[in-house]
């Protein structure tokens, strides 16, 4: 089978499935990364590790745990670049030293101690510079780079810059950032430090989460691992069909979705604005079910070892606003900018304006933490101007109401028409997310906005990017599944609940169908590509 990826990390690097190219060049400071590829949950070595990890891990007793799955973890990272693994260790070493050197200093000074005060401000600020120093080293050096020779260029100076070819390490946003939130939990007195390093290292490279997150809290993993417990068999199965669901989010629908929408995003050729249209729609679900996937995929496996994770995604693309929409979706990277960033900015206590500000400024970074690409910092900013045009509006709607009806409901039709439009503005942003620069993105919303013959959708034309019209109706067969999946979930009723209450028989009828269904039409399906998950490049 041919495969359209050829590693998550290359120098035409797709974003694990979003087909952004990552040069090496201006820009990212990414090359091939030709690693053994076989630690993808898809994969044949992850379905050979993750039993003999689990088997071990019961047979070991309590004590032997955390340190079986600290090696079990670094193995798993090292399986991508051994070598890298050292990056791991570094950004863990630092921050349990200074958390450690924090804790210390508060148990030594006076709360209100201006020097103690300056002392933990000095170790928290040497924990937060060595993680972004790393990141910025590998992911953002070129970038940098590139920057100062267009500034010079703006001043009639030329200068001459090297080019790193850098290999950028699988995750490294995820766990420097989990790192970092834990140093600045101690620093707050949220939690205290972690006088177990195993655990503490475990807590960094717990392998479900360790490259694509969700970015867990220390209040809550590091929780978890203290209190690690035999999952009985009730929770075991449950973490199994959770795994299930996330594999067929994967590999039936966003590995399928990715043939159509690289071969339109990736077209040299001018296409009607209609396939565009539907690449972008469908590429919203790609990335949705792809990501998802993974973090429902490390939530059933954290399950099965008697752990729990969060929830990452609550229902986004029924949101009825933007502003809904980031609270429901990667809701770990969310939370953490409005943590560590938003609100030590100052949050909404300072006036409108200054809200705005903040909120642009959480939504700058949050593009760049997906990439050393301008396109991407765009798709940050538009994500806080919709938001930011969305409150001014609400306050408009609510000084009306108050001058024509103190009272309203919102009816079916309005919620409707809102979650509608969330979802189109939402998807408008995705274009500059998928799209290999901010000239390609613009060039495929003039052709969408101007080149637009709705025919092609009809005429066959569009079974000719890579999927047949059977694999088509695979796809929106999938795609279907998830929205009830999510309609029930937004009311309340998980499908998964529904099923813990039936019989046996026909819960094992339903779990080894699905399983079918997933070998079926994902991993033997036709036209079936093993793609990288897209987050692994963050």
């Amino acid at each position: 089978m041919q495969q359209i990826y050829d590693i998550i990390f290359q120098i035409e690097m797709r974003s694990g499935g979003t087909g952004k190219t990552m040069s090496p060049s201006p820009s990212s400071g990414v090359k091939a990364e030709r690693t053994v590829r076989t630690m993808l949950f898809n994969s044949v070595h992850f379905l050979l590790f993750f039993p003999a990890v689990l088997l071990t891990f019961h047979l070991l007793p309590r004590t032997a745990k955390p340190l079986w799955l600290l090696l079990c973890s670094y193995y798993f990272y090292m399986s991508w670049n051994a070598k890298y693994a050292l990056l791991l260790l570094f950004s863990t070493v630092v921050t349990y030293g200074c958390a450690l050197a924090i804790e210390k200093v508060s148990g030594t000074h006076a709360p209100n101690d201006p020097s103690g005060i300056r002392l933990k401000r000095l170790i928290l600020g040497a924990g937060i510079g060595s993680n972004l120093a790393i990141l910025f080293f590998f992911k953002y050096l070129n970038l940098f780079f590139d920057v100062i020779v267009s500034l010079g260029e703006c001043i009639g100076i030329t200068v001459s810059a090297p080019a790193w070819d850098l290999l950028l390490p699988v995750g490294i946003s995820f766990y420097t950032f989990q790192a970092i939130g834990y140093t600045i939990d101690v620093y707050r007195n949220h939690v205290a430090a972690e006088k177990n390093f195993i655990r503490y290292a475990l807590f960094v490279s717990f392998f479900p989460q360790l490259v694509a997150g969700p970015i867990e809290r220390s209040s809550n993993l590091i929780a978890e691992l203290q209190n690690m417990r035999r999952p009985d068999w009730t929770a075991f199965r449950r973490g199994f069909v959770t795994m299930i669901w996330g594999f067929f989010l994967k590999m039936v629908i966003a590995d399928r979705i990715a043939i159509f929408v690289d071969a339109v995003y990736t077209s040299d050729t001018d296409l009607s604005g209609a396939y565009i249209l539907a690449a972008t729609v469908l590429f919203a679900f790609q990335i949705y079910c792809d990501f998802a996937g993974y973090s429902i995929i490390a939530q059933g496996a954290a399950q099965t070892l008697g752990i729990r994770l969060m929830d990452n995604f609550h229902t986004p693309y029924l949101s009825t606003s933007v502003r809904e929409f980031w609270r429901r979706w990667h809701v770990s990277l969310s939370s953490w900018f409005r943590d560590y960033l938003y609100i030590p900015l100052g949050g909404s206590r300072r006036g409108t304006a200054r809200t705005y500000r903040n909120l642009l400024i959480v939504f700058a970074v949050s593009g760049l933490w997906h990439g050393a690409e301008w396109s991407f910092v765009v798709w940050g900013l538009l994500n806080g101007m919709f938001q930011i045009a969305e409150d001014l509006l609400d306050r408009t709607a609510k000084k009306l109401r108050r001058t024509k009806s103190p009272t309203r409901t919102v009816s079916l039709g309005e919620q409707i028409t809102r979650t509608l439009l969330t979802f189109a503005l939402v998807d408008i942003t995705w274009i500059f997310f998928r799209a290999d620069t901010i000239d390609t993105a613009i060039r495929l919303m003039r052709n969408l906005l101007f080149h637009f013959d709705a025919w092609v959708l009809f005429d066959q034309s569009i079974y000719s990017f890579g999927l047949s019209q059977q694999e088509f109706s695979v796809m929106l067969s999938g795609i279907g599944i998830l929205l009830f999946s999510d309609i029930m979930a937004y009311r309340g009723c998980r499908l998964s609940d529904l099923l813990e209450a039936q019989p046996l028989v026909f819960r094992w009828t339903v779990y080894i169908l699905s399983i079918l269904a997933i070998v079926v039409f994902g991993v033997w399906g036709t036209n079936y590509d093993a793609a990288g998950f897209i987050y692994f490049q963050f």
